[in-house]
């Protein structure tokens, strides 16, 4: 995968603190609970070597994707002017037209993401169709779950 990945400097940094969190701290924490279970004897039927065996390889994984993903990174500074169109960085508020009340998502890059608070990566399909448009447009945008249509109210920039 070539594709680069839009992030802000401090989902840049929380991503690379995690990666170097998982690789110093939790991998040789893995490796001791593999050494101590190692030194129990017959491994054919040590459960705990064999479930400590996949721990450490899932999150090898991790580090793997996490690693990944900051390389494809590109660091987007925010866009802190007024502006009626939904860029990277910005809160937009919209109304949903079929429950009509309104909704506020703020599109965030990588490592930022935050459903239950309203952040919403920009690479998600909600977010790449509310990309572009105008305060006052309607839109109609398809997600997994179905197709949701919305009309944009209002687009902000908040720190």
């Amino acid at each position: 995968m070539l594709d680069r990945i839009p992030m802000t400097r401090t989902g840049y940094d929380k991503l690379k603190t995690e990666v170097d969190n998982l690789d110093t701290v939790e991998m040789p924490k893995l490796a001791q609970r593999i050494a101590l279970a190692r030194s129990e004897g017959d491994l054919s039927e040590n459960a705990e070597y064999h479930g400590a065996r996949e721990s450490q390889g899932l999150m090898q994984a991790k580090i793997n994707m996490l690693r990944d993903k900051l390389a494809r990174a590109v660091i987007v500074e925010r866009q802190k002017e007024a502006t009626n169109e939904v860029v990277f960085g910005s809160t937009v508020v919209v109304r949903d037209l079929k429950f009509g009340d309104d909704e506020i998502f703020v599109l965030v890059g990588a490592g930022e993401e935050d459903y239950d608070a309203g952040k919403i990566n920009v690479a998600s399909p909600l977010a790449q169709g509310l990309l572009g448009r105008k305060v006052g447009e309607k839109v109609s945008i398809d997600v997994p779950a179905g197709t949701m249509k919305f009309e944009i109210k209002e687009v902000r920039f908040e720190d």
